[in-house]
């Protein structure tokens, strides 16, 4: 007998991506249920770098310390990406001393190293605790829509028990190899293969050669393979990711077809430099390398996130953290939705938001990977490479959603120090002082949408106040300097672009929908306008 299940939100996917989707729905009060294919959460180390956006999206749903605790205990903090010829061999390059040196200005947050098998069970006992259920060992079996929703078939790998869940939207975070998209026939763009990687698991005591380095990601570049390698403490552990092997100028891009456990155990030796290191490999993934991005990142009723929308290499690091941006882009739009305090046309400024995003950053881990790893690939066909922070911090949305006069220079993505509370852009981080408590703009904001303004911005925080109880939507607002919100050094107006009397609506999910610079005009039927197009 086939049993039925009604959910607001349906997650096809519940790995990294899925788990932060349902987390994030249910911090927003949506329930959910996220159905995986593999028989529980991560069982390898992969995707470990979580950027300061990623953690500051953690800090929002309250998990931010222990993801830190956790990380302490694991890799060596601020560690540095570097490069070597092999491990024994010793430092050639240095493409990061110290992963927050230079970034801890922007954020309350600091970028970590947690490995994906120890962050999900985080994740699932958070979105448990919000109301969110997973199922494992299960597989979609088919999926269809309607006007009211989305009916799903699934069924149980082992039991053979099917289920038809009826849902209202369903979100398809089910990784690279998407059956979800692939069956809503949304082709992809970008650089199709490029290599036939292998991720080697292995144990070996490397104390001699890390305990006095603060080395987060090793790449090895010499005559016989390129890759890099990852160490988790006490340094008896780790993996290495080998994407060519052979000559560099005439590099082997299938590293995979034919590796033997026997051949694994060569290449980590390769790589560390001595035969003489006892190796035990642990298990071995083969993945194809590629930079690409879906077409369309919604198909009515469904949306595609995380590794089914992009696929980049772990060059940069950006793979699962864009994802887990997708993820908070999406959840509050779902919910204000939901729960009819916005039209179902806010869910349409999910595609044109967040698509871009995923072309930009695909592109930029490509250009690094033909840097740090295959130059034979040449650079014709790459973007050239912008700092990090405007990947990870900076990416400027433009739809619906984002209200503004202010002309446009096109640009994709600003540095964070220099947005300036610019519309379409993640607000400014800025210290202040709240009830006598040090706290973060970005506290602020996180469930509904705030009004931030200037020590003489009353007039906007009337008028936000005004506007949203019209819409029957609740509007925080804080001026600087009013209940109990210091700006010691009123620096909250230079750091958002706006006089004393200017003011900010900032989205849920720490986006600013619009500004005013000054108070000229200021009025509730400004910001009803203003909400009237965002909400739809």
């Amino acid at each position: 007998m086939t049993s039925e299940i009604e959910v607001p939100v349906l997650i096809v996917g519940g790995s990294l991506v899925g788990m932060t989707s349902a987390l994030l729905l249910g911090h927003h009060g949506v329930k959910s249920l996220a159905v995986e294919y593999h028989r529980g959460t991560a069982i390898h180390p992969r995707a470990a770098q979580c950027t300061q956006r990623t953690l500051e999206i953690f800090r929002e749903v309250g998990i931010e310390r222990p993801v830190c605790e956790r990380s302490a205990e694991q890799f060596v903090q601020d560690g540095g990406i570097v490069a070597v010829e092999t491990l024994a061999g010793g430092l050639t390059q240095h493409f990061i001393a110290d992963l927050n040196a230079g970034v801890r200005d922007v954020s309350p947050c600091e970028r970590v190293f947690l490995s994906q098998n120890a962050l999900e069970p985080m994740l699932k006992q958070r979105a448990e605790e919000l109301g969110a259920r997973f199922v494992f060992a299960t597989e979609v079996t088919g999926i269809e829509q309607n006007a009211d929703g989305v009916v799903a078939r699934l069924r149980h790998r082992d039991s053979g028990a099917e289920t038809r869940v009826r849902a209202r939207y369903a979100i398809a975070a089910d990784g690279a190899h998407s059956r979800m998209r692939q069956g809503l026939a949304v082709g992809m763009r970008g650089h199709p293969t490029f290599s036939r990687s292998v991720t080697i698991y292995f144990r070996a005591n490397l104390r001699k050669f890390l305990e006095r380095e603060k080395w987060a990601v090793v790449y090895v570049n010499n005559d016989r393979l390129r890759g890099f390698f990852r160490f988790e403490k006490p340094f008896d552990s780790g993996f290495l990711v080998v994407s060519t092997t052979g000559d560099a100028a005439h590099p082997n891009v299938d590293v995979s077809s034919t590796l033997t456990n026997e051949r694994a155990v060569e290449l980590v030796q390769l790589a560390l430099g001595s035969r003489d290191i006892a190796v035990s490999v642990d298990n071995v993934m083969n993945w194809n390398a590629t930079a690409e991005w879906s077409e369309k990142m919604q198909r009515g009723r469904v949306f595609i996130a995380g590794d089914a929308a992009h696929v980049m290499p772990p060059t940069g690091g950006f793979g699962g953290n864009t994802g887990v941006v997708d993820a908070h882009n999406l959840a509050w739009k779902l919910a204000f939705v939901l729960s009819g305090r916005a039209a179902p046309a806010l869910l349409e400024t999910y595609e044109p938001e967040r698509t871009p995003v995923a072309e930009y950053t695909c592109e930029q881990a490509y250009t690094r990977y033909v840097l740090r790893t295959d130059p034979t690939l040449g650079m014709a066909n790459t973007q050239k490479p912008v700092g990090e922070l405007n990947i990870e911090l900076g990416h400027i949305y433009r739809s619906p959603a984002i209200v503004t006069e202010e002309p446009d220079d096109g640009a994709q993505h600003v540095n964070p120090r220099e947005s300036f509370g610019r519309p379409g852009t993640r607000a400014p981080h800025l210290w202040l002082t709240r009830a006598g408590e040090r706290v973060s703009t970005l506290d602020l904001f996180g469930k509904r949408f705030v009004l931030l303004g200037g020590a003489d911005s009353a007039a906007w925080c009337e008028a936000a106040t005004a506007a949203g109880a019209a819409r029957g939507l609740q509007i925080d607002t804080w001026r600087a300097g009013e209940a109990g919100l210091v700006d010691a050094e009123n620096q909250l107006a230079r750091a958002y672009g706006i006089e004393a009397s200017g003011a900010v609506l900032v989205r849920p999910d720490g986006v600013v929908a619009w500004r005013a610079r000054s108070g000229a005009g200021a009025s509730a039927a400004v910001l009803q306008r203003v909400l009237r197009q965002i909400l739809g």
